[in-house]
Formats: structure tokens, C-alpha cells, sequence
């Protein structure tokens, strides 16, 4: 693709700072870029037509961890560990919605419930017998108990009497949140430019040059927001999992509200617009799903079908709408991965599934790195 004069000197140009990838992270780190340096030239490219990844394609969840997510967590990482990482989670939720206002994202709070299958009775236990221990270690957060228990008031099927539930989860309209995010981004005089993937960069003394699938330019520094798609520029601990969602049509009548977790959070469900939207699958075929790849398999997409149909709206007709995946980034810690990685190039990347929470967060202590 050969650029004009008038497109080079433009767009790329003088470059100062590079951010791959416009998720929640590269736009948070752009935004606070422009704060620290109000004069520079700051580009963002994004592989895809819309913000690709997991940052339009998650499920809408402000959570911080289920019951037994973090006692699963208090068995690989210290208390002290556990508690940071709901500390960021919490933090970064604030931070979001002081950034964007809960109207821009329509935000919700209808709390936040996971639902134990009646086979998974040991887990079930094991959670009520560790909530003391979690509401007294996470207390310093949320000065209140965190979970409690909840009776099944939706009345789904095949599962225990009670929830374990937290009043602090809440839930948002994914969409409005990007496009809110991203309107502030292009108004602070930020560039971001779509269908532009970077496949390589090459550092000198004095700037990197960078290759992308379009063109080559040269910027001072670079910085890699891409997540589950790091690995392909980047040489740290995190790898793709990808995450598959369906979407029913609206609903007459439909009282579940809330955001629910299943299975260890393995499998996760909401009500938005009339409509049930669910979510996950990736332990069935751990292997297989850790791919760049978008796309829906039938073994994943027939067992969503099976919760929807025999546990969430057992009796309830209704019709598949819309189906997708997203990639999230993952690795063998829940921390994510912030850090300077040569004179030039940074990275912020390893959410866990958990961009909503710590995306803001983590976009500006990327950009602070700088």
C-alpha cells in the first residue's frame, strides 16, 4: 500500500507514541498519554473494523470474582495476593465509571450470583464453609460482607436451594462503554486507525520502526495493549482463550436480573434488553479454545444451549438471536503483566477475563510506565 505524502505526513508522520491495539486498555493508556503529554502525537491502531478481542465481545460483567473463583485463587496465591487483585478489580470499577458515567454505559447494579449445579454438591460446601474466611478478608475493600446467601428466586433448574450472591457486582451495556471510551479518545485529538494489524517492529538508538500489514512508519515509543493477541509481538506469559457467547431474541416477561456464574465462572449469564445472554464453555476443550481464532464449535454451542434450555428457561420459549467468541488473554498468574520490556516498547496485557474491571486501570499504569 503505497501511502500519499499527504497521508504519511498526516497520519504517521512525527509519530511519538504508538499503542496497539484500541480495547479498553490501549484507550484508557491513549487518554492518559494525552493528560501527561497534552502536545504529542499519539496513534492507536486496531487490527480490526471495531475494537477487536474481548473488549466489545465480553458479556457486561463489573465483577471481581466469584466465591469460588477466589477461594480457588487463595489456593495457588497468598491471602495478601488475593486481596490486591479484588483491590484492582474494585478500584478499577470506580475508576471506569468516574471516567465515563454510569448513564454512557448504562450501568447497572442487580448484583452478582453464582449458582451451584446439584451434582457439584462438594463445591457448593466447600464455598459456604470459606465465606466467613472471604468476607473477613475482603472487608477492608467493601467495609461489609462481600457474599451472602441468596434463595433461588429465579427458580432454576437442577441447581442448589441457595446462590451465593454479592450486592457490589453490577453490569454494563459493553457497547455504549466502547463507543463512549472511544469518542473520548478521537475528541482529545487522538488518531485511531482500523483494519491496521502490526506484524513486526525493529528498534534503533534513536526509534522503532514499525510494520504493519499496510505500511511501515517510524514512532519513539510503542506500546502493546492487545491481550489475548499479545503473544504475537511480545514474548511474556500470556496466551489466547477464547470465549463463546450466545444471545437469545427478546423476551416477554423475563424477571431474571442480575449477572450469574456457573460451573466455577466457566459458564456466565445475564439478563440484557429482554434477553438472555450466556456465555463460556472453554473448559469442555481447553486445548482447543486457546486459539486466535474467532468462531463458535458445536460441542460448546450445544452445551449452552443445554443450560439455557434445561437450568436457566426450563420453561420459557425462546429463539437463538445472535451467536460470537472473543479473545481474552490469559496466563499461568491472575496479575496482569504491566512492564517496560526495552528502551522503547511496553506492554499491558493479561486481564484474566477481567478487562472490565482492571482494563482502565491498567491502561493508565501502562501509559504512566512511559
Amino acid at each position: 500500500m503505497n501511502l500519499s505524502y499527504w497521508e504519511y505526513k498526516t497520519w504517521l508522520a512525527d509519530m511519538d507514541f504508538t499503542i496497539v491495539g484500541s480495547g479498553i486498555v490501549g484507550l484508557n493508556c491513549a487518554l492518559q498519554l494525552r493528560s501527561r503529554f497534552p502536545k504529542a502525537k499519539i496513534l492507536v491502531l486496531e487490527k480490526g473494523i471495531l475494537p477487536q478481542g474481548a473488549s466489545t465481545k465480553n458479556a457486561g460483567f463489573t465483577c471481581f470474582g466469584s466465591i469460588s473463583e477466589i477461594l480457588s485463587d487463595l489456593g495457588s496465591h497468598t491471602e495478601e495476593e488475593v486481596l490486591q487483585l479484588v483491590q484492582k478489580r474494585w478500584d478499577g470499577v470506580q475508576l471506569l465509571r468516574k471516567n465515563l458515567g454510569d448513564a454512557q454505559m448504562d450501568y447497572q447494579n442487580h448484583g452478582g450470583h453464582e449458582v451451584f449445579l446439584n451434582e457439584h454438591q462438594e463445591l457448593y460446601h466447600h464455598c459456604l464453609e470459606g465465606m466467613e474466611r472471604v468476607n473477613h478478608l475482603l472487608n477492608s475493600v467493601f467495609n461489609a460482607n462481600c457474599f451472602t446467601l441468596y434463595s433461588n428466586t429465579y427458580n432454576f433448574k437442577k441447581v442448589q436451594e441457595n446462590y451465593i450472591s454479592s450486592p457490589f457486582e453490577g453490569q454494563i451495556n459493553t457497547g455504549m462503554m466502547m463507543e463512549t471510551l472511544l469518542r473520548k479518545v478521537q475528541n482529545s485529538g487522538i488518531n485511531v486507525l482500523n483494519a491496521i494489524a502490526v506484524k513486526s517492529y525493529v528498534e534503533t538508538h534513536s526509534h522503532l520502526v514499525v510494520q504493519t500489514d499496510k505500511f511501515e512508519f517510524k514512532t519513539q515509543q510503542l506500546l502493546v495493549a492487545t491481550n489475548g493477541f499479545a503473544a504475537q509481538l511480545i514474548k511474556e506469559d500470556v496466551r489466547p482463550a477464547r470465549a463463546q457467547v450466545l444471545i437469545t431474541k427478546p423476551i416477554d416477561h423475563l424477571q431474571i436480573k442480575g449477572t450469574f456464574h456457573l460451573e466455577e465462572g466457566y459458564y456466565y449469564f445475564r439478563n440484557i434488553d429482554n434477553r438472555i445472554l450466556l456465555g463460556g464453555g472453554r473448559n469442555l476443550d481447553f486445548k482447543g479454545e486457546e486459539t486466535t481464532n474467532f468462531g463458535e464449535t458445536q460441542m460448546v454451542q450445544e452445551r449452552l444451549e443445554e443450560i439455557l434450555r434445561t437450568i436457566i428457561l426450563p420453561h420459557t420459549p425462546y429463539q437463538i438471536d445472535r451467536r460470537w467468541s472473543g479473545i481474552m488473554g490469559i496466563g499461568s498468574q491472575k496479575k496482569p503483566i504491566v512492564k517496560q520490556l526495552s528502551n522503547r516498547v511496553y506492554c499491558g496485557v493479561r486481564m484474566g477475563g477481567m478487562g472490565i474491571a482492571i482494563g482502565s486501570s491498567i491502561g493508565n499504569e501502562l501509559a504512566n510506565l512511559v
